[in-house]
């Protein structure tokens, strides 16, 4: 039974190892934080796609009612208030929905998971180095201890060790112009209907939200910055002053936001997004990365935590019936790279129009109402989501 050790214990990581054993593997996840991440992080949604990657490996009908289901998307102009259209978000035959999850309820759900199949997790690793043996690999922790295995799967997110590694000269991720802010809002009345994402394109800054059927407001923000800022410089402002500049930004527009932001007792402190275009080597030596550390994509897209459950599974599956480590990497690349850059240009392309000035808004929300008014220019996503995992189906090298 090879031995796979995954860097990383969140999401990605804590699914990979599942699919692994599942594949007949035995996984061992370290992670970095000295503690489980149970209780931290903010929301997000998972895609149709993403729900049939866990289905594969028999997690979807344990998770579902743990999130709250989503099936439409409603869009808006903030300068207006117009709504300009309600279509699906996306669902399979069988009904299945979008779904959106607190980050603590899925990973917290996966964790358990993960201890029911006999997952062994160490905190505390924090990789530093790692190399190829003679029959394996070998990994390095910043505590001195080692760690040996047949091979090791980087998992470890947008700041991946594992990617340098591999590659000291893999470009670094891309900056794209915009922050990520949120929030949780109570007793504040809006009139939305529980599962519907409405997604609002205001005159200074995307605002989307969520109302859950016991009456909180989950919503993010995406405030527009030229340069991206330093982590010291995020850190610098206040509660009180992050709240007062987006309550500045939304003032102008017709829409719930201020109500939504000034209801909110804790705001999530910003965040700079990112995204990789392409990462030239995803394996060597033994080695290999999935998710963020691979291709991390916009938010805008939709699809982050999708495309990373989508590799967990498809390298689960290469490594069951591809002879030889070397091999069932190349055979993952083979099947995922081409499809997750185009999901990194999709994201690219939707971040782009949150973060224009003052006559590209007005260029995009003429272009956004017509593409409403006309069904047929509306472009055709079903690909980012339409796609199936066959989990009994046997990969060819």
């Amino acid at each position: 039974m090879a031995r796979a050790l995954i860097i990383g214990g969140g999401v990605a990581g804590t699914v990979t190892a599942i699919a692994l054993k599942k594949a007949g593997l035995e996984p061992v996840v370290y992670e970095a934080y000295d503690r489980t991440a149970d209780g931290v992080g903010a929301f997000l949604t998972v895609a149709v796609n993403g729900l049939d990657a866990l289905d594969a490996i028999g997690l979807k009908d344990r998770l579902v009612d743990k999130g709250l289901d989503t099936p439409r998307m409603a869009m808006h102009l903030g300068a207006s208030g117009k709504k300009l259209g309600e279509f699906p978000f996306g669902s399979a035959e069988d009904g299945t929905v979008y779904q959106t999850f607190l980050r603590a309820d899925l990973y917290t759900a996966l964790r358990e998971e993960a201890e029911r199949e006999g997952v062994e997790v160490r905190y505390d690793r924090r990789l530093v180095d790692a190399e190829r043996t003679g029959g394996g690999v070998r990994a390095k922790f910043a505590d001195g201890s080692h760690a040996e295995g047949d091979l090791l799967i980087g998992a470890d997110g947008l700041h991946s060790r594992v990617r340098t590694l591999l590659d000291p000269d893999a470009p670094r991720a891309r900056y794209l112009g915009l922050l990520n802010t949120g929030g949780f809002a109570s007793g504040v009345r809006i009139g939305a209907e529980p599962g519907v994402a409405n997604m609002i394109f205001g005159r200074r800054c995307f605002f989307g939200y969520f109302t859950h059927p016991d009456g909180r407001v989950w919503w993010f923000a995406n405030p527009a910055r030229a340069v991206a800022p330093t982590a010291a410089e995020l850190a610098a402002i206040t509660d009180e002053q992050w709240r007062a500049e987006l309550i500045r930004l939304f003032r102008a527009d017709r829409t719930p936001a201020v109500r939504i932001i000034e209801a909110t007792p804790e705001i999530f402190r910003p965040w700079a997004t990112y995204d990789f275009p392409n990462v030239p080597i995803w394996h060597r030596d033994r080695m290999v990365i999935i998710g963020d550390a691979a291709h991390a994509v916009s938010p805008a897209s939709g699809q982050g935590a999708s495309m990373a459950l989508e590799d967990a599974v498809t390298l689960a599956r290469c490594l069951r019936d591809v002879d030889g480590i070397d091999a069932a990497f190349a055979a993952y690349e083979r099947l995922r790279r081409d499809r997750v850059e185009a999901i990194v240009v999709e994201g690219k392309r939707n971040g782009d129009a949150k973060a224009v000035g003052p006559i590209g808004r007005l260029v995009r929300d003429f272009f956004i109402a017509r593409a409403f008014r006309k069904s047929g220019d509306m472009p055709d996503t079903s690909w980012t989501w339409n796609h199936h995992i066959e989990w009994a189906e046997r990969v060819a090298a």
